[in-house]
């Protein structure tokens, strides 16, 4: 565990690429996959007095489901990445890498077009059917995630550093929470939005109403994997105290990191 006490320029690079790479499998399979299917989280046997309260469409009598589409699942370590990289690189790195992503989706775009428009060869492919229909899938998925995404994405990483800036470093759990909890509200409900919209959910989504209740579902999955990485983010931030080069000077664990000599070709 010696590489933790005394970081390297390449020790650098490895652990924000890792980050980076993070961030963007978990975006790429999520607009691959998308709503492609939907999976039930739990259920939960409600008290009499919440039964009224809750719509019809998310509950079987008196057993609520929680079900969200697939691709929801990959989305939330794109929060907890790029907070990870905002803590411990700064806010230029994160957008930076928001940015790549945005571009990384366009030119997933391009690829699947340019191979959906290839004539296919007849007696040889063995998922023609299955490529199609995840291509159209894809494409809806993949456009209304590049809106929701470069907006939700851009809250987070500055409400982080305006909570970081206010506490002057401290109170992680605020900036961590309060950026994340935030934006994914903005993604869940663009998102789900632009695909209703666009004809890309089920029949049974036929209505605000219905849309509304798939976009509280959405959220409070993201809701509460937002509470939960909590102490994630606390163990990577420790970890890799050492690491730091938030230009802003705001270090969680001050004493730790001025201990670390830095060498003198990293840029803070």
């Amino acid at each position: 565990m010696n590489f933790l006490k005394n970081p390297t320029s390449h020790g650098r690079d490895v652990l924000f690429f890792s980050l980076a790479a993070v961030f963007l499998t978990s975006l790429v399979l999520g607009n691959v996959i998308g709503t492609t299917k939907f999976v039930t989280l739990f259920t939960w046997s409600l008290p009499n007095w919440l039964v009224t309260l809750t719509p019809a469409l998310v509950r079987d009598g008196a057993v609520y489901t929680m079900s969200v589409p697939v691709g929801v699942i990959a989305y939330p370590f794109t929060f907890l990445a790029t907070d990870l990289i905002s803590e411990l690189f700064g806010r230029k790195k994160a957008q930076m890498v928001v940015w790549i992503g945005f571009s990384m989706n366009i030119f997933m775009l391009l690829l699947m077009t340019v191979n959906h428009l290839l004539p296919d060869a007849n007696g040889v492919s063995g998922g023609l059917s299955l490529f199609e229909g995840v291509y159209g899938f894809m494409v809806g998925n993949t456009i209304a995630s590049m809106i929701a995404y470069l907006t939700a994405q851009t809250i987070d990483v500055r409400m982080f550093h305006f909570w970081k800036r206010l506490t002057s470093g401290r109170h992680l759990w605020l900036r961590n929470n309060g950026s994340t909890m935030v934006s994914q509200l903005v993604d869940s409900t663009a998102i789900l939005s632009i695909l209703y919209f666009a004809g890309n959910l089920g029949p049974d989504i036929n209505g605000i109403g219905p849309l509304a209740i798939l976009i509280l579902n959405s959220y409070l999955f993201k809701f509460f994997f937002a509470a939960f990485d909590t102490p994630f983010f606390y163990a990577g931030v420790w970890l890799f105290r050492n690491y730091q080069e938030d230009p802003e000077g705001h270090h969680l664990f001050e004493q730790d990191v001025e201990k670390a000599e830095l060498p003198s070709n990293i840029q803070v």
